[in-house]
């Protein structure tokens, strides 16, 4: 992994990551606050809240990212709207 993949990590301000990029994928009627979602280079995705953009971004690898998407469409976050 290069020295730029390398500083990106869990937990870092997401405006280090710059404002270009970042994707509003679950927006809708609720007031603007959302979770906002940046692929990076190497394949992994940053989320950050959008209603903190300067505030922590997770980090998540794309294996990460897609079972937690798998899972949600099959039901298995259900529990998280109860």
């Amino acid at each position: 992994m290069d020295r730029k993949h390398r500083d990106i990590y869990n937990g870092m301000p997401a405006k280090e990551l710059g404002s270009e990029g970042w994707h509003k994928p679950w927006s809708g009627g609720n007031g603007g606050s959302c979770v906002e979602a940046m692929r990076l280079g190497d394949g992994r995705v940053a989320l950050r809240q959008s209603t903190d953009p300067d505030g922590p971004a997770l980090i998540y690898t794309h294996h990460e990212i897609a079972t937690f998407i798998r899972g949600a469409k099959s039901g298995e976050a259900d529990f998280l709207l109860a």
